[in-house]
């Protein structure tokens, strides 16, 4: 490898796999919240079997950290390459398999118990593949360009998702709700299996990272990182979880909550909310890369920070939009926030939890931290916020007020990072630089 055009190629590899993890996993977010509840959680009333979807969609959070711990020792004992080869394998042979699993009607309890263990497998894949992608990304980049290229693999999150949600509304507007709920939905989860192929061509001839090489070159490789991490830098991990928070689960509310929600509660049609959607992720991904430019110019955690402030001021303004009930509200809420609020904290999250890590731990630190956050914020979202609306007769008050939490959360979690935008992101700088004039 080597010049340019190799660093063009590592980014089309972190951004490609990223998408393609990302596809699989919010295809079942999104369709927990339109068909789930109907073919595998069945219940009498559909309030439960809809709080019974969301919950397997926030069992997969939880496992998600064991992915990062699991992953993180394979991405820093053999490489950063291999281990985001058997992340995209894992999570695409899961998809695949709930998009061929037969329903509650055809096989009793089991359809739903099945889906679970895949819904897992799933979750342990993601675990793993995200702190990858980043790595992939960050230790290649110059100091200088770092934030812009960071982005790239966060910009797998909204690529994946416009896939999905592509698909979605390509499938329920050619198809009758009936022929949706009974097979259309299978479908992408099937096809996904064309995107995974594709993807392990991708990454097949990529070269190790120069930060993972010259930990070999000294033999720094760790024995066990997960032990390593909570011995030197657990500061760090809970810095990265609290960060996170803020990430993540504004986010389920604007893309996953918003689809039963808009739905069930307001009178939107599935098609309006998923278009809405995937026109946000549009606005996102371009905005990203700039985003990111714009933190390698002022530092990570000034952008990181408007980000959280305009979330904090936004909580309200999103849902008295959404009351308007009319597609034009419905649109310029949802892009607004999962478009333009969210787009400066994402963008600059990767390589902000990268730089504060060492490189012999730093594939399971920023797993294991980005994970965690995921896992207590991300998929108990769209649960918690379901519950609140039960709770306090469908207002969106609470649901409101836990946007401004989780927020709060997070500004405190940053307040001592020390931003290292433009610094050498190891130590071993010297070497490093000659490892990179040489791939």
């Amino acid at each position: 490898m080597g010049g340019k055009n190799d660093m063009t190629k590592v980014w089309i590899a972190s951004l490609v796999g990223s998408s393609i993890e990302w596809f699989d996993y919010f295809l079942y977010g999104t369709v927990a919240g339109l068909v789930f509840y109907q073919v595998f959680f069945v219940a009498d009333d559909p309030t439960v079997g809809l709080l019974l979807s969301y919950a397997s969609l926030a069992l997969a959070f939880f496992i998600r950290p064991f992915g990062g711990i699991l992953f993180g020792y394979i991405g820093d004992k053999i490489g950063r390459k291999r281990t985001l080869v058997l992340t995209l394998t894992i999570m695409g042979v899961a998809t695949v398999l709930m998009g061929l699993l037969p329903t509650y009607q055809a096989i009793g309890v089991a359809a739903p118990i099945i889906l679970i263990i895949l819904r897992l497998v799933q979750g342990l894949g993601i675990g793993g593949e995200w702190g990858g992608a980043v790595l992939l990304a960050v230790e290649f980049s110059p100091k200088e360009k770092r934030g812009f290229y960071g982005a790239f693999p966060q910009m797998g999150v909204t690529v994946g998702m416009f896939l999905g949600s592509g698909a979605l509304s390509f499938i329920t507007s050619i198809v009758s709700p009936e022929s949706f709920v009974a097979w259309g939905w299978r479908i992408p989860f099937i096809l996904s299996a064309i995107l995974v192929i594709f993807g392990l061509w991708i990454r097949k001839g990529l070269d190790e990272t120069p930060s993972f090489k010259r930990i070999q070159e000294t033999g720094e490789v760790t024995r066990l990182p997960f032990v390593d991490i909570f011995k030197t830098q657990w500061k760090e991990v809970l810095i990265a979880v609290g960060g996170k928070v803020v990430e993540t689960a504004p986010f389920y509310i604007f893309s996953t909550f918003i689809v039963s929600y808009g739905t069930n509660n307001l009178g939107f049609k599935s098609s309006q909310v998923l278009i809405s959607i995937m026109v946000s992720t549009i606005v996102t991904t371009i905005l990203m890369p700039f985003m990111g430019r714009l933190s390698d110019k002022i530092g990570r955690k000034k952008v990181y920070i408007a980000g959280v402030i305009g979330m904090i001021l936004y909580a309200f303004p999103y849902f008295w939009l959404l009351e308007q009930r009319n597609f034009a509200a419905l649109l310029i809420a949802t892009v607004l926030g999962l478009g333009i609020i969210w787009a400066p904290i994402t963008a600059v999250l990767g390589t902000m939890f990268s730089e504060i890590f060492d490189a012999k731990v730093r594939y399971t630190g920023v797993s294991l931290g980005y994970q965690i956050g995921a896992a207590v914020a991300g998929g108990t979202a769209p649960l918690i916020a379901t519950w609140l609306l039960v709770q306090f007769n469908d207002s969106y008050v609470p649901v409101a007020l836990y946007i401004v939490l989780t927020a709060i959360i997070s500004l405190i979690a940053v307040f001592t990072v020390k931003d290292k935008s433009n610094q050498e992101l190891d130590e071993f700088k010297n070497t490093e630089e000659r490892t990179l004039q040489r791939v």
